[in-house]
């Protein structure tokens, strides 16, 4: 963080580590309860019935607005866990990049910094379950797959890398991953690689009744996980798997408002950074679209579930908002796996604006205006966004807001969402 004269205070912008963009469509539409217990499971099924009814003109609508707001907010990077590639039925596309270049397009258009992970997803369930037909527009064989790599490569520019992504343990089979990750190998090393883990305790337990081992020591016994990948959620850890992931240098993505939106559990946040372990922040479903909040919650939960104040905070950085903004921000760029420049070099970098002026942030500086902003600020605290030097919020709003909206909103009148 650096204030600069004339009262202007510049952050780096937070990378956004875990999207499912068009998911956004369904944020609020999904609060109703049923005539059992809700959970992740049924909520899943409501997603499922959303993918089945977007198309690729939908999507890029949707990425459009979302990649807006997430520029206002902070945002200046997003890594897009893609997986819906297909038609209604899995019917395929005549080009089978379309859904992911209307991503591309959407991120263009708005200037966000984008790591596209297009998502291989194959099976239903551990041990090579065949898919269910709600999974359909989400599956690839391998080979199609790799096909798929291969033609986005061609789309990398400055600001838009094609990584690897395994949707889940339970949704690629073993010899699938490793055939993936020899293909990396030769054609793309130090690409970012990101994977679902140990979301829910259901996920665990499966994958111990197939494999005899949890979903990250799965992982960290066939010695796969380094600094190049990001496990997402990660909640379910016990005290080997935390400190060998921590030893691993990979990142966890942490999606706290949608964890909690799902009912996910918390990640062991205190014992995984006593170890070393690097974190990043994701908006994931979008129920919130929001950095300062994922901080927020991140540090709220910890707090009640170990029922003490700054969990976060260590010795050698005591203020527990800007040890979070700092761990966030560079396990953040690690999974982006692009080089989004520095301060010093501002003309080049993803750079926030605050507004200083702001009473909120009056009479604050250094670590305490980052607790400031974590704990007590919001959206309208950021005044002017750049990416790779170029501005694109200005005074809190980007030029394409009220165009994204409205094709958002033609989008949403479309699907006609049921209650």
């Amino acid at each position: 963080m650096t204030s600069l004269p004339a009262h202007r205070v510049l952050l780096p912008g937070m990378p956004n580590v875990h999207s499912h963009a068009f998911q956004r469509a369904m944020a609020g539409r999904a609060e109703r309860g049923g005539n059992g217990p809700d959970s992740f499971r049924t909520w899943r099924e409501r997603m499922y019935g959303l993918s089945r009814r977007v198309t690729p003109a939908d999507l890029e609508a949707i990425a459009t607005l979302l990649y807006v707001e997430m520029l206002e907010a902070g945002y200046t990077s997003v890594c897009e866990f893609h997986y819906l590639h297909h038609g209604p039925g899995g019917a395929r596309y005549a080009d089978p990049a379309a859904t992911s270049r209307a991503l591309i397009r959407a991120a263009t258009a708005t200037g966000i910094r984008l790591t596209l992970l297009p998502v291989l997803y194959m099976h239903g369930g551990f041990g090579a379950q065949p898919p269910e037909p709600s999974q359909a527009a989400f599956v690839h064989t391998v080979r199609d797959y790799l096909a798929l790599l291969d033609t986005l490569r061609a789309e990398e520019t400055g600001t838009i890398r094609i990584g690897v992504a395994f949707h889940s343990l339970r949704a690629v089979a073993p010899d699938a991953i490793d055939e993936v990750l020899a293909w990396r190998a030769s054609a793309a090393p130090g690409s970012p690689v990101h994977i679902h883990v140990a979301e829910q305790l259901q996920e665990v337990q499966e994958c111990e009744a197939w494999s005899g081992r949890r979903p990250v020591e799965w992982l960290l016994k066939r010695d796969l996980v380094d600094e190049h990948w990001c496990l997402v959620h990660a909640t379910h850890m016990n005290e080997e798997e935390i400190r060998s992931l921590a030893a691993t240098g990979a990142v966890v993505g942490l999606c706290p408002t949608t964890e909690a939106n799902l009912g996910d559990g918390l990640f062991p946040l205190a014992e995984f950074l006593a170890a070393g372990g690097r974190i990043g922040i994701g908006s994931d479903s979008h129920v919130s679209v929001s950095p300062t909040e994922e901080l927020r919650w991140l540090e709220y939960g910890q707090r009640l579930l170990h029922g003490r104040r700054n969990i976060a905070a260590s010795i050698s950085e005591p203020n527990s908002g800007a040890r979070l903004f700092r761990a966030a921000l560079a396990g953040g760029n690690q999974a982006l796996g692009q080089d989004t420049g520095s301060i010093p070099e501002d003309q080049a970098a993803d750079l926030v604006e605050l507004d200083a002026s702001h009473p909120l942030l009056v009479a604050s500086d250094g670590d305490e205006l980052l607790d400031c902003l974590v704990f007590a600020g919001n959206r309208p605290l950021v005044t002017s966004v750049q990416v790779a030097g170029k501005q694109v919020v200005r005074d809190g709003h980007h030029a394409l807001g009220g165009k994204a909206a409205a094709g958002f909103a033609g989008v949403m009148n479309k699907l006609h969402l049921p209650a």
